[in-house]
């Protein structure tokens, strides 16, 4: 498979990050990877889903097209949860499909597809029983989980390292053996 022939899916949870999710989408598609970008509802709210396709020539959604209408995803060869929020977590752990995000995250743990994550979880939720135990069963199928928290941007809103985001997804799809957790 040639680079350019690579697809990402990107699904964004409702997280200070997922303002500037078009930064690591234009990021992807300049390094060859097709990009899907699916938001969860909550997140879908936040930013202009139809803006940023046009832009960057992704494919955007937060809900499923009608069955036998519109167009289907490409297959992914890799996937990144970024930001993935508290919530979408604990769902996502649990098997918990109610959106079509979430739905691609459950379905996508069960085939050979590397799965990238990057919480954006407050230090108060980290310390929640519920959250720990999503973190252990989500690494034990297979999830990496990366910190791409870089601090705080110029408005105050906890902002991503996306070049880091990029550059795991790149490792993860080149040589999945080669991605383990790594700490939260």
């Amino acid at each position: 498979m040639s680079p350019s022939d690579r697809c990402a899916y990107v699904v964004a949870s409702a997280a200070p990050p997922v303002l500037r999710v078009a930064d690591l989408v234009t990021r992807l598609t300049g390094d060859g990877w097709r990009v899907c970008l699916v938001a969860t509802p909550t997140a879908a709210s936040w930013v202009d889903l139809d803006a940023i396709a046009a832009g960057t020539g992704c494919i955007a959604r937060a809900a499923p097209d009608p069955p036998g209408r519109g167009t289907p995803l490409p297959r992914a060869d890799a996937v990144l949860a970024a930001p993935l929020t508290f919530n979408s977590a604990n769902k996502w752990a649990a098997g918990i499909s109610d959106n079509l995000a979430l739905g691609l995250l459950n379905e996508l743990l069960g085939v050979d597809v590397p799965v990238i994550a990057a919480p954006c979880v407050k230090e108060s939720l980290r310390r929640h029983p519920a959250y720990g135990d999503s973190v252990a069963r989500l690494t034990a199928a297979g999830v990496v989980l990366v910190d791409a928290v870089a601090g705080r941007g110029p408005d105050g809103l906890v902002a991503f390292d996306w070049a880091r985001l990029a550059d795991a997804l790149h490792h993860a799809a080149v040589d999945p053996g080669q991605a383990r957790v790594r700490p939260t």
